[in-house]
């Protein structure tokens, strides 16, 4: 069912994304996992329209809210405001009371901003002033940023890197996939059209069976084996976390299962490894000096440890 699934969404999506498969279907994970996603990449290279596409295929309730400087926790939250005609505090919710949240220019906002996102991240839920309130489901954050234009914007802490699932750039069309752009946006934005494949509901129900994907022991400590050589690389100076060690099985079983498999090879670890870890590593400065990036560190440490065979 969950390959079925992803092919028609996977299908969906491709009448407005051009060319980018391989993004489709991380970001499918990262909704088969109810996890967030981080999209790095220079100006209009569709990573807003990805995040609309997404909501409308999936049924979702979509809000974006614009990262600015001068923008507050409670902007994105809500607030209790005092309700004359009820003689009472009403609650009003913010734009995260939504299933899919597209967090545009996150590292624009100040890091009191930015925090107001950890708990909802993490545990589903936004507290203010004493209450707690929970958010719809499935529920996933879309978060946005330049690399390029560092001016003006507050880098995301490790705390927050590290509630993101997956992080990964869009890139550049080739030639071939621009002219296609420009063919089928020439009349109309086929997004003004485009109908949702699957509801909420079968989304959750897809989110239990990822987690019923079978996961041999021999894989599981491969797993496991590569997030801890991580901090104990030479080059690295903070390693994955037991989080990132969680996100690895996770988007490993969700692979597994787009690609119509009950349980997880270790080429799986391979391909969902750079996503995952690459974001949360800190490199040291020799390192960085030396002009290595995250992703090369990702690469030799994933081929260093031992793959396991079939007995």
């Amino acid at each position: 069912m969950i390959a079925e699934t992803a092919v028609r969404l996977r299908q969906n999506i491709q009448k407005v994304i051009v060319g980018k498969d391989d993004v489709i279907d991380i970001a499918l994970i990262a909704m088969l996992c109810e996890g967030h996603l981080l999209l790095e990449d220079v100006p209009g290279t569709g990573k807003t329209t990805l995040a609309k596409t997404i909501a409308a295929s999936l049924g979702c309730a979509f809000r974006r809210v614009q990262f600015t400087p001068d923008l507050l926790p409670s902007d994105v939250t809500g607030i209790y405001y005092y309700n004359q005609k009820q003689q009472e505090f009403e609650f009003r919710p913010g734009p995260i009371f939504s299933q899919i949240l597209l967090a545009d220019e996150i590292n624009r906002a100040t890091p009191r901003t930015q925090s107001a996102l950890l708990e909802a991240m993490q545990e589903r839920q936004v507290t203010v002033d004493i209450a707690t309130h929970q958010l719809p489901r499935p529920f996933l954050v879309l978060a946005t940023q330049n690399p390029i234009e560092l001016e003006g914007t507050f880098p995301l802490p490790e705390a927050q890197l590290d509630r993101f699932l997956m992080k990964l750039a869009i890139g550049y069309p080739d030639e071939q996939q621009e002219n296609d752009i420009l063919l089928r946006f020439e009349r109309e934005d086929p997004l003004d059209t485009l109908g949702k494949v699957v509801e909420p509901e079968d989304i959750l129900s897809m989110q239990r069976q990822v987690r019923e994907i079978r996961v041999e022991d021999s894989v599981r400590n491969y797993i496991v084996n590569v997030c801890r050589q991580t901090r104990l690389h030479e080059d690295i100076e903070l390693g994955a976390s037991p989080r990132a060690t969680m996100a690895l099985y996770s988007t490993c079983q969700a692979l597994a299962a787009i690609n119509g498999r009950a349980f997880v090879i270790p080429d799986d670890l391979k391909n969902m490894a750079p996503y995952v870890l690459t974001h949360r590593l800190v490199i040291n400065p020799q390192t960085r000096l030396r002009g290595r990036q995250p992703e090369d560190v990702i690469r030799e440490v994933v081929d260093t440890v031992a793959v396991p065979v079939e007995s």
